[in-house]
């Protein structure tokens, strides 16, 4: 009997739920980060200025979700929406290292958004509708 082991007996199965719910969230804030930090490391490259306002816009966003825990799914999801519309917008910044970054960063986006899945929203909807 020690200090550091307080709960040995509800360890199993308390712990594998909040696991697989830190790991989602830890997946999550892996993708984030790596999302945000593509999308910085666009900032020190020759991009056409078009693009170069849609990059820096969508790093904002991106560097608010980086910093700190994430928000709840709902508000994570919008956040990453916002971020998804504002590189849709970005077409060719006439560089290649930054084409990197950027698909780099769509694929970050692209599995955040894969690991949060719909929210349910369309069953509220269709629940409400019946």
């Amino acid at each position: 009997m020690t200090g550091s082991d307080p709960e040995p007996d509800h360890g199993g199965d308390d712990t594998e739920p909040e696991t697989e719910t830190g790991t989602d969230r830890d997946d999550l804030d892996r993708l984030v980060t790596t999302l945000h930090d593509r999308l910085a490391a666009t900032a020190t490259r020759p991009v056409r200025e078009d693009a170069s306002r849609w990059l820096g816009e969508a790093e904002a966003v991106a560097g608010d979700l980086a910093v700190g825990p994430l928000p709840d799914d709902e508000v994570l999801r919008r956040r990453l929406g916002h971020v998804e519309h504002l590189l849709s917008n970005v077409g060719e910044t006439e560089d290649e290292a930054a084409d990197e970054h950027v698909a780099s960063a769509r694929t970050a986006l692209a599995d955040a958004l894969a690991t949060l899945g719909d929210g349910g929203d369309e069953r509220d909807e269709r629940d409400e509708s019946e």
